[in-house]
């Protein structure tokens, strides 16, 4: 019994090409954007529901996942495929805004160091159990209103990278996000 060629695979075998290594990922991110659009962040974490507070969300899980496979000597390797899937994301989206070709570099490069300096303060943040040094850490990263510090937004988010660090690896890759 014979398996059905798939066009792509026909073409790739024609032309020689590999298939992309971020396809597998993609799931993945498609569930970090859903994970990101959870109305409870807004409604009862106060994240603010504009086009950079969603952008904040999809940092912070984003950078929630990323510290979970960092973990995995099987998904460490991969990280940097999920990264090239938010920065081609972002990249679209800021030229469908309206950012010029001269811009989005300038801009993308922001972009990936804030979100470096994010990942860093929460993974130290995620591994004190006080919820209160995570808000801090939020509260300076994440454009919140109402509570000042963001200590619900600091509960959703641990209880996020819980839920990440209770998935198997092969969880994580088909985007199941939560226990």
């Amino acid at each position: 019994m014979t398996k059905a060629a798939t066009p792509m695979s026909f073409l790739s075998r024609l032309f020689g090409m590999k298939p992309d290594p971020r396809e597998e990922l993609r799931p993945l991110w498609h569930s970090v954007v859903a994970t990101s659009r959870e109305p409870e962040w807004y409604r009862d974490c106060h994240v603010e529901d504009t086009v950079d507070g969603r952008f904040d969300m999809i940092a912070l899980v984003l950078s929630l996942v990323t510290l979970r496979m960092e973990r995995s000597e099987d998904l460490a390797p991969r990280t940097g495929l999920l990264t090239e899937l938010f920065v081609e994301d972002m990249d679209r989206q800021l030229r469908d805004s309206g950012v010029g070709d001269l811009m989005v570099g300038k801009k993308m490069g922001k972009i990936m160091a804030a979100v470096g300096g994010q990942m860093g303060a929460l993974r130290t943040a995620l591994a004190s159990d006080e919820d209160a040094e995570l808000a801090a850490v939020l509260e300076r990263n994440m454009r919140v209103s109402g509570e000042a510090p963001p200590m619900a937004l600091a509960a959703r988010t641990r209880a996020l990278a819980n839920d990440l660090a209770a998935q198997s690896d092969a969880d994580i890759l088909a985007g199941r996000l939560r226990a």
